[in-house]
């Protein structure tokens, strides 16, 4: 090993060592920095940890938000997104990486409580949460009001007096509620599920005055909204000053500007209703009033003309008889006509039935066979006459049956060629004579070659 400009040796590093080093020197340099950077390959796993790109133009660098600092923050970071972000350099020895351990993230160019608000409105609304076919109509004139507030707050103090105003005696149960701070979330959910299980209004307000984004946050969150759309009594949301929209106010059945103008929703003044009675109690008595006259003239008109309703009653009775044959005559022919149709259809089934189509076709194969053996026993018969008669025939024209009748046939020696004309063979030559019975064998001592046998008798040619 070679020596170092001082004459001593080199030190020689382990990886873990090496790396440890590097670790202490980046983490303690920079253990507390601002960046600005675009987020990419952005991915949140089920541990609940976020990891990251941090790039600019020119490079790029890990990043990590561990669950408890992700938890903290009010939006969700997305790829593409310019952010600032605070954190410290840390070393993950297995790899040898660098990555930069993220404790916050802001949005650049829109607030972190405006981003979040715009994500979980886009993510709500995608569900359908904010849809108009979900929203429940106000009763005309509830019984019953749940006012969901803070008791010491400016606007329960404007909705009641507005209420009572209108409608005095008109039921309003303030159930009590945080609406500003970390524990407001909690309290208007909790608040919100007592109203509906425990009071059992006919409608739901929920109020509070006007405030800053961060001031009406609580309202602006999934699981308000949510609550919101499981409650059974209908929903008014007054939250804020009318340029205020939050989630609630989206999700709420419907959305008042203002706590007053919620109390105005809900009930008209009194004096109102009343005179709108009154006006209909009149409306309706002359109504009915001209009704009955036009009644009463029209059974005046009825009466000159019926002079006698029993005649009348007569003749529909008459007439009804009448009817009612007619019509026992048509449905007796009409179910004549069903059954002779349904005997015939029957008729025709019970024809075309698989059992008795086989039946017939078991009877006609019978048939068949029976007409095929007895034409072949009858062909049988004639061939056997046939062949009987040629038998005899052929046994009467055969040259044994000539033979048993006295004839014989006379072949020449030793060529055996059958002899016809005496002329073929010469005095003196052998000749073999072929019997009915046996055969003989001579010489030839005399011929009469001149002579010829027609049926039976010798003739003997002229000279």
């Amino acid at each position: 090993m070679g020596l170092t400009s001082s004459g001593r040796e080199p030190r020689v590093y382990r990886v873990s060592e090496l790396t440890g080093e590097i670790q202490v020197l980046l983490e303690s340099r920079f253990d507390f920095i601002w960046l600005e950077a675009e987020i990419s390959n952005f991915s949140a796993p089920a541990s609940g940890h976020y990891y990251m790109i941090l790039k600019d133009e020119q490079a790029q660098i890990r990043g990590v938000m561990f669950r408890p600092q992700a938890r903290g923050l009010k939006f969700v970071p997305e790829n593409g997104m310019k952010i600032l972000a605070q954190g410290r350099i840390g070393v993950y020895a297995p790899r040898g990486e660098y990555q930069l351990i993220l404790d916050y993230l802001e949005p650049l160019g829109v607030g972190a409580l405006a981003l979040a608000f715009e994500q979980l409105k886009r993510k709500l609304a995608a569900e359908g949460l904010f849809d108009m076919t979900l929203k429940r109509p106000l009763p005309f004139l509830p019984q019953r009001v749940a006012l969901v507030t803070s008791p010491s707050g400016a606007a329960v103090q404007d909705f009641l007096k507005i209420i009572y105003r209108r409608f005095a005696n008109l039921e309003v149960i303030v159930v009590p509620s945080r609406v500003q701070g970390a524990e407001a979330l909690s309290d208007l959910l909790a608040a919100l599920e007592a109203a509906d299980r425990y009071v059992k209004p006919d409608v739901i307000v929920i109020a509070r005055g006007g405030g800053s984004l961060e001031d009406l946050w609580p309202f602006n969150q999934e699981e308000l909204a949510r609550a919101i759309r499981r409650s059974n009594a209908p929903v008014v949301s007054a939250v804020g000053h009318e340029t205020d929209w939050t989630i609630a106010d989206m999700a709420a059945d419907v959305r008042a500007p203002t706590p007053s103008a919620a109390a105005e929703m809900l009930v008209k003044e009194k004096e109102e209703l009343v005179r709108r009675l009154q006006d209909w109690r009149q409306r309706l008595r002359r109504s009915i009033g001209y009704l009955l006259d036009m009644q009463e003239a029209r059974l005046k008109s009825l009466q000159r003309t019926v002079a006698a309703p029993v005649r009348a009653v007569e003749a529909w009775w008459l007439r009804l008889d009448d009817l009612q044959g007619r019509l026992l005559r048509r449905m007796k022919a009409r179910l004549d006509e069903e059954y002779r149709r349904l005997r015939s259809e029957s008729r025709s089934l019970h024809f075309y039935a698989p059992a008795a189509r086989i039946e017939r076709e078991r009877r006609q194969l019978a048939y068949s066979a029976s007409s095929l053996v007895n034409g072949i026993e009858r062909r049988l018969e004639t061939l056997r006459f046939s062949l009987d008669l040629a038998q005899g025939r052929l046994r009467d024209l055969s040259p044994a049956a000539a033979l048993q009748r006295g004839y014989s046939i006379t072949f020449r020696l030793p060529e055996e060629t059958v002899l016809r004309d005496a002329a073929d063979v010469g005095k003196g030559e052998s000749i073999k004579v072929l019997l009915g019975a046996g055969s003989l064998e001579a010489r030839v001592e005399k011929l009469e070659a001149d002579q010829r046998w027609v049926f039976g008798s010798q003739q003997t040619p002229s000279t």
